[in-house]
C-alpha cells in the first residue's frame, strides 16, 4: 500500500498524510486477548490470536475456496449477494465464526442444511445442524444483503472497506475493510482462491482480481465472472465498479487487463506500457512473476488517498507516478504471493516495495540507491520525515502503515545488500520468495534466512535498524 507521499503507496509507500492508520471497529478495539481454539474446544476461536489485531480472523477452520456472487447497484449502493466458503475443519466444531461487518444475513447453510446464525458486532457465529469433524471439508453459504459500509481507520481520516465513489464503489479491504462486504476469515494466515461474480447495471464495469473468465449482457445489467485461483489473503480481495474504459495487453504470456476512470484518459495507454516493463524488471531481480494474470485500476477517486496492493490488479486512485506503479508491482511477490504471517511482521511487504522503487529510481538515470539512502538518513528526501519515530519490526495498530514500516525498513535492506553483497543479497531475495510462494512468512524466518545464506550471526545488524529505537 502507499501512503504519504504519493511517490510511494499503501501497499506502497507511506500514505500522503502520515502512513495510514487502522481502524478498527469499536467491538474490536476494545479487545486485548483472544481464545485459540484446540481440538478439545466445540467452537472455533473467535480470532485468530494476531499480536496487533487479536479478533481478525477465527479459529478452528482453514479456508480453501470463496465463491462470491455480488448484485450490485450504484443507485442505493445496495449490494445482494451469496458467499459460498469451501473449508477444512482443523479441530472438532459444534459452531464456527466468520467476521462480517454490518450486513443482514437472509440465510446460512452448512453442506446443504440449515445453519443456526447469531451476531455479535463483527462476529457471525454459524452454528451447523451437524458437528464437524476435525479433518472434514464443508461447505458454507451465506446469504445476505444491504448497504455495505466504509471503515475508518485509527487516524480518523482514512477509509477502507465498501467505499462509495461519485459513480461507483471500490472495495479496498486493508487491513480490516474486506469484512464490510463478505463474510471470511480475515485474518492474512488464512489464504484462498476466490472466484468473484458481479451483477451491475448495464455500461458498468466490475473488475476484481484474476482473470476475467466471462462477461454476459441480459437485458439491462451485466455480469463479470473473475478467476484468481492462487491463494489470496482476504485484505488483498476487491472489486472496484465504475464506468470504466478498459485496455488489454500482455507482459510476455501474461494476459494483462488495465481499467481506468474516464476522467484518466491517459492512464490506460501509459499503463499498457509502463506494466510489462515493470513486471519484467521486477522478475529478473525477485524470481518469476507468482500469478497468473497481471493488471490494473486506475479510479479517479476523491474519497481516499492512496493505493493498494489488490492481487493481480493495483488499485489507484488517481493516474499514478512510475514510483507508486512499482511499488505496487513489488508488492506482487512482497505481500500478495508472500504475505506477512501476522500484521506485526508489515515491514517484510513495505521495506521491500519502497526498496524496489529506490533500483527502479537508479534504473532509469535517477539517484543511486546508496544516495537515497543517505537523503533518507539526513532527511533531505521529503519521504524521510518520521522514519525513526518507532522500531519498524514492532509497530502498533495505529502505526502499521507509517514511515518507519516503509523507509526504515528500506534502509535495513539496504545496509543488509551492503553487509552480505550484491550476490548474497539477491539469493536471499529469491530465495525468500520461492519458498514462501503463495504462503506466508514472519520476521524469524526471514533473519533466519539471512544468517543462513550470509553464514554469520546479522544480531547487531537487526536489532540496530529493525529493533532499535531512534536513528542509528
Amino acid at each position: 500500500m502507499t501512503g504519504i507521499p504519493r511517490s510511494s503507496a499503501r501497499c506502497a509507500a507511506p500514505r500522503r498524510r502520515l502512513r495510514r492508520g487502522v481502524l478498527l471497529p469499536a467491538a474490536l478495539m476494545l479487545v486485548t486477548s483472544c481464545s485459540t481454539g484446540s481440538d478439545s474446544g466445540k467452537a472455533g476461536a473467535d480470532g485468530a490470536g494476531d499480536p496487533l489485531f487479536p479478533r481478525l480472523g477465527n479459529g478452528g477452520y482453514d479456508v480453501q475456496h470463496y465463491g462470491l456472487t455480488l448484485d450490485y447497484e450504484p443507485e442505493g449502493n445496495r449490494l445482494h449477494a451469496t458467499a459460498v466458503i469451501t473449508a477444512r475443519a482443523t479441530q472438532d466444531l459444534d459452531a464456527f465464526n466468520l467476521d462480517l461487518k454490518g450486513m443482514k444475513v437472509r440465510d446460512a447453510r452448512v453442506d446443504g442444511k440449515p445453519a443456526g446464525t447469531a451476531r455479535k458486532g463483527t462476529e457471525l457465529t454459524v452454528t451447523p445442524g451437524t458437528a464437524l469433524d476435525k479433518g472434514r471439508e464443508f461447505q458454507t453459504v451465506v446469504v445476505y444483503e444491504g448497504v455495505p459500509k466504509e471503515i475508518t481507520d485509527a487516524d480518523g481520516e482514512s477509509l477502507e472497506g465498501w467505499v462509495e465513489t461519485d459513480s461507483g464503489a471500490a472495495a479496498l479491504g486493508e487491513p480490516t475493510g474486506s469484512m464490510a462486504w463478505f463474510p471470511g476469515n480475515h485474518h492474512p494466515s488464512d489464504k484462498a482462491a476466490y472466484d468473484i461474480e458481479v451483477t451491475v447495471p448495464k455500461g458498468y464495469t466490475a473488475v476484481a482480481n484474476g482473470e476475467l473468465k466471462r462477461k454476459e449482457v441480459r437485458g439491462d445489467r451485466a455480469t463479470f465472472s473473475w478467476h484468481n485461483p492462487e491463494p489470496m489473503a482476504s485484505y488483498l480481495a476487491s472489486v472496484v465498479v465504475n464506468e470504466f474504459e478498459v485496455t488489454t495487453t500482455k507482459a510476455g504470456d501474461l494476459p494483462v487487463y488495465i481499467a481506468t476512470h474516464p476522467e484518466e484518459p491517459a492512464a490506460g495507454p501509459r499503463m499498457a506500457k509502463l506494466l510489462p516493463r515493470a513486471i519484467d524488471w521486477a522478475s529478473g531481480l525477485f524470481g518469476p512473476y507468482p500469478f497468473s494474470s497481471a493488471g490494473a485500476v486506475v479510479d479517479h477517486n476523491e474519497y481516499v488517498d492512496y493505493a493498494l496492493e489488490t492481487q493481480t490488479k493495483p488499485y489507484f486512485d488517481e493516474a499514478p507516478t512510475d514510483a507508486i506503479v512499482v511499488h505496487e508491482v513489488a508488492h506482487q511477490w512482497f505481500g500478495n504471493s508472500v504475505t506477512p504471517r501476522t500484521w506485526r511482521d508489515m515491514w517484510l511487504s513495505e521495506s521491500f516495495a519502497q526498496y524496489a522503487e529506490w533500483m527502479w529510481e537508479e534504473k532509469e538515470g535517477g539517484r543511486p540507491v546508496q544516495r537515497i539512502f543517505d537523503d533518507f538518513y539526513s532527511g533531505k528526501d521529503p519521504e524521510s520525515s518520521g522514519i525513526w519515530a518507532f522500531p519498524p519490526g514492532d509497530p502498533t495498530p495505529e502505526t502499521i502503515f507509517d514511515p518507519p514500516v516503509y523507509g526504515r525498513g528500506a534502509m535495513l535492506l539496504h545496509e543488509l545488500r551492503r553487509g552480505v553483497g550484491d550476490g548474497v543479497f539477491f539469493a536471499i531475495v529469491r530465495k525468500w520468495v520461492a519458498d514462501h510462494r503463495h504462503g506466508n512468512g514472519d520476521t524469524a524466518e526471514f533473519v533466519a534466512l539471512c544468517e543462513e545464506r550470509a553464514g554469520r550471526s546479522l544480531k547487531p545488524l537487526f536489532d540496530k535498524w529493525l529493533w532499535g529505537e531512534g536513528r542509528p
